[in-house]
């Protein structure tokens, strides 16, 4: 396959994998972690309550953007032809964008934004890239 397909293989199928991998996580933490009377696909109910929650119910959302940036970049890296880790932190800066944007969306307490955008995004990638790379070279 010619490199540039591949490359660009790579970020689209590690931006849909790490983003069903975020859902996934969202959904699950939704059963798990059940908010007592409001509904989780009730984003206006969901923003009006995030601030009475306790830091208890910022794991599961934080677990999926983290571990979601982390597959999609050790995917990106692994079909990656060349500029592996460029590729994998390119799928850290997608996921950075969607957190930016759910934090006018959805907004969450200051220290669980900061916690997210800091953690969650570049140094997930950046660790998913060297997991990646480091999987294709065996």
């Amino acid at each position: 396959m010619h490199p540039i397909i591949r490359n660009i293989l790579a970020v689209i199928l590690g931006w849909f994998i790490g983003g069903a991998v975020n859902m996934g996580i969202v959904m699950l933490g939704h059963k798990v972690m059940l908010i007592p009377g409001i509904d989780p696909n009730d984003m206006e109910g969901l923003a009006n309550a995030l601030h009475t929650l306790g830091g208890e119910y910022f794991i599961f959302p934080f677990l999926a953007h983290a571990v979601g940036t982390l597959v999609g970049a050790i995917v990106a890296a692994g079909i990656a032809a060349t500029h592996k880790m460029k590729f994998a932190l390119a799928i850290g800066v997608l996921f950075l964008i969607g957190g930016i944007a759910a934090c006018f969306m959805i907004p969450a307490p200051a220290w669980f934004i900061v916690l997210d955008l800091v953690v969650a995004y570049i140094p997930m990638a950046w660790l998913g890239g060297k997991i990646g790379a480091r999987i294709c070279s065996k």
